[in-house]
């Protein structure tokens, strides 16, 4: 290894060559870094001296001197052979590692890169290696719900169809309730976000009350007709019935897609839709909330502006909510649907072959 402190002497040819690397624009960064070193070491600074002011190492800059010395520029360009570091695996010790990965252990309910590597007697870099490359990642579980509606196909066409093909002089509504929002605040004051750190709140929070948000999407627009109200029975959902109404142009149908909430359907509200003819509701199939498009914007509501939030009162948060639906209103971002009603039964109806579930046919088939 190259050791000396003395400069490295090169000739001026090779001086030339080195600076033309380095202001070239077509020079890879890696090359760029060793012509560097080379005229640093050449213009007399110490090894430390240049591994700092080239944000290196100290082997690295006794190792391209060396290298220089022995092969001159065109060694810049050479790099050393690299193979692996690792012995591989056999075909069968991975095949054992895939099968067992997919059987959970006696001792837990799935398994970890250790104690799959002390089982499998290999190391946990191998584990992780052949994890990665087949996809397999016991760590995470994603959950599902297969609905079991006798309607469903006919529920979903309805709503789908709405949502690809809406109706001529209506409005499009996707109805329901965000119930429970706690106005939550902290026991004592988080620090601000700043460079190097994650702005912080304390785990533990003081509860002032909740909220129960109604909102309806207009499909089309994006827009949302919001109202908080202290509980979720049918008599604020005929309340917010009637915002809708007032707030709605009279001339328009309303179709407003809704889930199978017992209030959605109490002889109350059904007597008021009797009375408001323009509203033509929509339910979707039980357990298929994602059908649903409020539900996403839900979902973007409270991540954005509910969660990380602090309110000292129900009236802070509720005015919090209003003032995001008022920014809402002002820059709308609708949620576009694209799947067809036939796409998605085919979908489930391969998760259903998976659990070994009869395939959703239509009733008059059945």
């Amino acid at each position: 290894m190259w050791t000396s402190r003395a400069a490295l002497v090169i000739t001026p040819e090779n001086r030339q060559a080195l600076e033309r690397l380095v202001r070239s624009g077509k020079t890879e960064q890696r090359i760029a870094l060793r012509a560097r070193i080379v005229l640093g070491a050449a213009d007399g600074q110490s090894n430390n001296a240049l591994a700092k002011a080239l944000k290196t190492s100290r082997p690295t800059v006794l190792d391209w001197r060396q290298r220089f010395a022995e092969g001159g520029v065109p060694a810049l360009h050479d790099d050393r052979p690299r193979g692996r570091s690792f012995t591989p695996l056999t075909r069968a010790k991975e095949a054992e590692i895939l099968a067992l990965t997919q059987r959970a252990p006696t001792h837990a309910t799935q398994w970890s890169c250790r104690s799959m590597a002390q089982h499998c007697g290999v190391s946990k870099a191998s584990v992780q290696r052949v994890w990665h490359a087949n996809g397999f990642k016991p760590h995470l579980i994603k959950t599902f719900k297969l609905s079991n509606d006798p309607d469903f196909i006919e529920k979903l066409e309805d709503v789908v169809g709405l949502y690809l093909n809406p109706p001529e002089h209506a409005l499009v509504l996707c109805l329901d309730e965000k119930s429970q929002i706690q106005a939550v605040d902290r026991t004592q004051p988080g620090l601000p976000m700043k460079h190097g750190r994650a702005g912080t709140m304390t785990h533990d929070y003081k509860r002032h009350g909740t909220t129960t948000l109604f909102a309806a999407m207009d499909v089309l627009k994006g827009q949302v007709i919001g109202r908080c109200m202290p509980r979720q029975r049918h008599q604020e959902f005929l309340k917010f019935l009637k915002t809708i109404d007032r707030s709605t142009p009279k001339h328009l149908d309303l179709h407003c897609i809704a889930d199978n909430y017992a209030t959605h359907k109490k002889q109350e509200v059904k007597d008021w839709l009797a009375k408001h003819r323009r509203f033509h509701f929509h339910f979707i199939p039980t357990s298929a909330s994602w059908l649903n498009l409020v539900e996403r914007w839900f979902g973007k509501i409270t991540t954005t502006r509910i969660r990380r939030g602090v309110f000292t009162s129900v009236s802070e948060l509720e005015r919090a909510i209003y003032e995001y639906i008022e920014h809402n209103h002002v820059h709308p971002t609708p949620f576009v649907w694209k799947k067809s009603a036939n796409d998605l039964i085919l979908k489930i109806n391969r998760g259903r072959a998976a659990l070994n579930m009869p395939p959703l046919v239509r009733r008059d088939k059945i």
